[in-house]
């Protein structure tokens, strides 16, 4: 019973993954971070440098990354994401 609940609860969170097509088709050029982030949650990863961001949101295999000039989207890209 306890490995049923288990794998109930891994398909519920994979579910409900924001890291989707869907949602990478809402982002536009000229978005600022805290906009992209009401879409899509915390950034898993951002490194930033001389005002100029790279954030990802997601893993290896399934992302979403968007490259941010002065808080706003210049471009973004995604891999795996459906």
């Amino acid at each position: 019973m306890r490995y049923i609940m288990i794998a109930l609860a891994v398909l519920i969170f994979a579910g409900c993954s924001k890291v989707s097509k869907e949602n990478y088709d809402k982002i536009q050029v000229g978005m600022s971070y805290t906009q992209v982030s009401d879409i899509l949650g915390k950034a898993t990863k951002c490194d930033s440098l001389a005002g100029m961001s790279d954030c990802t949101w997601g893993d290896e295999k399934h992302y979403i990354k968007v490259k941010l000039v002065a808080d706003k989207v210049m471009f973004m890209h995604s891999q795996g994401v459906e």
